[in-house]
């Protein structure tokens, strides 16, 4: 696909509405925002996503072909923890397409997802769902298997296997990975001396030293997930008692904490936190910003997860999203979106256009005796009705 030079480029019209920016900030009221993408200009990372778990961003500068008679409605996307996207919509004749847009929607869990999908009417062409959910999507309908045929860019070769394994189920391909990481801890070592690298030790100095200064998700996968690390239990437990341990924890630590937020950078940018539960891309971007943040993979495990992009069964406009599933996975765009958002690469063919420093850095790809012992989010976590109800508890007390 043809590059458009900076100077030549308009954005895609692209609406950013940010619902979960409701928290449930402790300290911050809930608030959403809903924006209209500006002139034509490159936007990074490093002027931080101002997004939680869930973001988008407009890094690559590029024209996005569309299949002609197949945009006419535009193009509906929802996606994780990560997009570059810009560019003009072109037919297939490679003409700019009038009142054509890719509207991004941008949500703070996959619980949401699913809710909004089950609920009908979401008019979405394209989205992101985590690992551990696609089989229950496909169980459920919500999502529909992948016509490979339409996305020749998702060379299932080229893929690490162990990280795009969840994206199909029973023999049947449903989503086309993404991007991939890693759930630890930010730590401000200008103001914490302690040198942290367990969960227990994170969640020991919440409730003492750095009472009033710490952060975690608002995502009951990941914030529980990591309490019960605490006592040395699965990520992914589901047993009531371990739960109820990792209750008691979470509520001896809520008054401690400066905010129950997935969209943390803004409150350790500003130095309002100094420790948080963290995703991969946020703690390289903070890291890259402002070096004394550093970014931990707690030594007795916690989270690998793998994003990937899915087509939901009501897709209004199934040829719009496969093309845009399709764009974003040449390997020379994928390239620029790693290079944006800290997140690694599952496809061996970005790897070897990635600059060195990233292929090198150990945020982005820790070494392997640092992800043994890390899980990969169960489906059982995605629809239990015991951490759920634990996760309403915790912010609501």
């Amino acid at each position: 696909m043809p590059s458009l030079p900076s100077s030549d480029a308009r954005a895609v019209a692209m609406r950013v509405a940010v619902s979960p920016m409701r928290s449930s900030s402790i300290r911050r009221p809930s608030r959403a925002i809903a924006a209209r993408s500006p002139a034509p200009r490159e936007t990074t990372r490093r002027t931080y996503a101002s997004r939680l778990l869930f973001a988008a961003i407009v890094r690559t500068v590029a024209s996005l072909s569309l299949p002609a008679g197949g945009i006419k409605s535009g193009v509906n996307v929802v996606l994780a923890r990560g997009l570059s996207l810009a560019g003009v919509v072109k037919d297939g004749e490679g003409n700019p397409v009038p009142g054509a847009e890719v509207q991004v929607s941008v949500f703070g869990a996959n619980e949401e997802f699913l809710a909004k999908l089950q609920a009908g009417g979401t008019g979405w062409d394209i989205f992101v769902p985590t690992n551990y959910t696609i089989s229950t999507h496909a169980q459920l309908g919500t999502i529909e298997p992948l016509d490979l045929k339409k996305v020749p860019n998702y060379d299932i070769a080229a893929q690490n296997a162990r990280q795009i394994a969840e994206g199909t189920v029973n023999g049947t391909v449903y989503a086309a990975a993404k991007d991939w990481g890693t759930t630890g801890f930010a730590v401000n070592t200008d103001k914490i001396k302690d040198n942290p690298t367990t969960w227990k030790e994170f969640w020991d100095l919440t409730r003492n030293k750095y009472s009033g200064r710490v952060t975690v998700h608002d995502y009951q996968l990941t914030t529980i997930g990591n309490a019960l690390k605490y006592y040395g239990y699965s990520f992914n437990s589901i047993d009531p008692k371990q739960l109820a341990e990792a209750e008691k924890l979470l509520l001896d630590a809520k008054p401690h904490l400066f905010a129950i937020t997935s969209d943390y950078q803004p409150a350790f940018r500003n130095g309002d936190a100094w420790l948080g539960i963290c995703w991969t891309g946020d703690g390289k971007q903070l890291n890259r910003d402002i070096p004394a943040i550093k970014y931990v993979i707690a030594k007795e495990g916690g989270e690998i997860w793998t994003d990937f992009y899915a087509i939901p069964k009501s897709a209004p406009n199934r040829e719009g999203g496969y093309a845009l599933m399709n764009f974003l996975l040449d390997p020379a765009i994928n390239k620029n979106e790693c290079i944006a958002h800290g997140y690694g690469t599952t496809d061996e063919r970005v790897l070897k256009l990635l600059p060195k420093e990233i292929i090198d850095d150990p945020i982005i790809y820790p070494a392997a005796d640092i992800l043994k012992p890390l899980e990969f989010g169960a489906a059982a976590t995605f629809t239990n009705k015991d951490r759920a109800e634990l996760m309403a508890r915790f912010k609501s007390a």
